[in-house]
């Protein structure tokens, strides 16, 4: 396919030997320098189908040529994505396949400090990957010089669209070179990316990695659909955690709100959960990142946001806690699983308030579900379907109640008294006993000192 040596030798040692349909599509046509749109489901490796080319067409500052660039270490590729976290797993792929090339990537985006990325922009960077508002934000600033841009990518462009960046990105388009290779790469394709290609791309490439006649979700992904109750959730979700040959696990929610709550709930039923949707700052969501990925939490429970970018091996489970929006989130969120070739379980919960937008999915991506199975956590054909042991229970934290039997005693003679100080005075006809007032006095002068008092028989 005409991939130099060096980027050959990095992604072999990494495990990447055999490109995937998009990349053997892709890659020699990227390479003359055709525009190019790339349409491929979600997890089919379209970020080396332009990554490599990408890498290929830069000129780096241990090669002969960069001396003679218009503005050495001025950007000369440009990638834009729609989400923090695709924006670093992007940045990650190129690293890896660049590593011995030594191309400088950088990556940035909002929620963070600007002077790390301040400061490698003024060093000199080779490619920069970032989402649109920060790339805008640095580029207003002039500390982002997109005038020398060679190779411009629009990565998940329908996500884009969703998420209302489309203006931003026409901005940042406008303060690169006209003559520059743009590729588009997306997993669906609306008529507003479509007339964004027109206007920006010079006879573009068309690229389908799959027939028409194929299905929009990846084939080594099998799908199960419940009709749940909505109170039972917590306890179907509890058991579907102890199926067996259960691996990593994403949980998608709709609003940041139930995102958190069932991730707490989960902790508090004994699982290595965490959460990460748009509440949280950058820090704390990388973290939970670094935390699932090194396999020291094993279920992520995220919204939407999240559901692009997030490229981890061994995710065995997808589970839809709350029925998506349309069929292009339900794509995106099971998409996760499943990926370069590997097997995944796609779980989708329906309340019966979601019926009608169900079958808008289901009719759009003509699944075979229209009308889902009654289901609860006690159900027969659940543990049945996904290898789950029928004496599952709802949790698997163990009790930690303490009995009062179970705390050690003392003699009450030994123990430190510390209620208040009694301050009521024996009164005679009105008149305070003096006895009393001096045994009172004494007795606060004993509680200043520290002294234990020992309770009267």
């Amino acid at each position: 396919m005409g991939v130099l040596d060096p980027i050959a030798r990095a992604l072999n040692d990494v495990g990447i030997t055999t490109p995937f349909r998009i990349q053997a599509l892709a890659i020699p046509i990227a390479l003359t320098g055709a525009d190019m749109i790339g349409q491929a489901r979600t997890g089919t490796g379209k970020t080396l189908a332009f990554g490599i080319p990408l890498l290929q067409r830069i000129v780096l500052p241990d090669e002969r040529d960069y001396d003679q660039l218009s503005k050495p270490g001025a950007p000369q590729a440009l990638v834009i994505t729609p989400t923090r976290e695709l924006a670093s797993q992007v940045s990650s792929d190129l690293s890896a396949a660049s590593i011995q090339r030594h191309a400088r990537v950088i990556t940035v985006y909002g929620g963070v400090g600007y002077q790390d990325q301040l400061s490698a922009l003024r060093e000199g960077v080779d490619v920069v990957v970032g989402t649109p508002g920060r790339l805008l934000d640095l580029a207003q600033r002039g500390a982002l010089d997109l005038a020398h841009i060679k190779v411009l990518v629009l990565d998940e462009a329908d996500k884009m669209l969703d998420l209302g960046f489309l203006p931003d990105v026409e901005r940042i388009l406008a303060q690169t070179p006209e003559l520059r290779q743009t590729m588009l790469f997306s997993a669906t394709m609306p008529a507003a990316i479509v007339s964004l290609a027109r206007r920006h791309m010079r006879h573009p490439v068309n690229i389908r990695a799959e027939s028409p006649g194929e299905t929009s979700t990846v084939p080594t992904t099998a799908q199960f659909i419940y009709r749940v109750h909505e109170l039972d959730k917590p306890e179907i979700m509890a058991r579907v955690l102890q199926a067996e040959s259960r691996g990593r696990v994403m949980i998608f929610c709709r609003t940041k709100r139930s995102a958190q709550r069932l991730a707490d709930d989960l902790v508090d039923r004994g699982f290595a959960a965490a959460s990460i949707h748009g509440d949280l700052n950058q820090l704390a969501r990388e973290k939970a990142l670094r935390r699932f990925r090194e396999g020291r939490i094993d279920v992520l429970v995220a919204t939407d946001v999240a559901a692009r970018g997030i490229d981890i091996e061994g995710v065995t489970h997808v589970i839809n806690y709350e029925c998506p929006e349309d069929e292009k989130v339900y794509l995106h969120r099971i998409g996760r699983t499943g990926r370069a070739g590997a097997s995944g379980i796609a779980i989708t919960f329906v309340d019966w308030v979601d019926e009608t937008r169900w079958n808008l999915i289901n009719n759009a991506l003509r699944l075979p579900f229209e009308e889902p199975e009654e289901t609860y956590s006690t159900s027969s054909h659940f543990y049945h379907d996904l290898g789950i042991d029928p004496a599952a229970k709802g949790s698997i934290a163990q009790a930690s109640t303490k009995t009062a039997a179970s705390e050690p005693s003392q003699p009450i003679s030994t123990r430190r008294r510390t209620d208040t100080v009694r301050t009521r005075r024996r009164l005679r006809n009105g008149v305070p006993v003096e006895r009393d007032a001096a045994r009172i006095a004494r007795r606060r002068g004993e509680v200043e000192r520290g002294d234990t008092l020992s309770v009267p028989e």
